[in-house]
């Protein structure tokens, strides 16, 4: 399955050790989204719809109320690179 290059940035990002954060309106609809590296800076550039597209392809995943993290799927859509192996 391909990905796009904003969906690959983001999986990139996941994959060594960053977050997807998601909040919630009073109706428990998501209402932003926020992506963290590792380090904790902030990735501008994710928005709701790259969220959704991702959770569709099972390629993140939260657990126990936790933040979104890359799933083995999305590992496997993620293509190689010299600093992600």
């Amino acid at each position: 399955m391909d990905i796009s290059r904003a969906e690959q940035r983001i999986l990139h990002l996941l994959a060594q050790g960053g977050r997807i954060e998601i909040e919630k309106n009073e109706a428990r609809k998501i209402e932003s989204v926020r992506a963290f590296t590792r380090d904790g800076w902030h990735l501008p550039g994710v928005d709701l719809i790259l969220f959704r597209k991702l959770k569709q392809k099972r390629a993140i995943a939260s657990s126990g109320g936790g933040p979104y993290r890359v799933t083995r799927r999305g590992l496997m859509l993620v293509r190689a690179e010299l600093d992600n192996r």
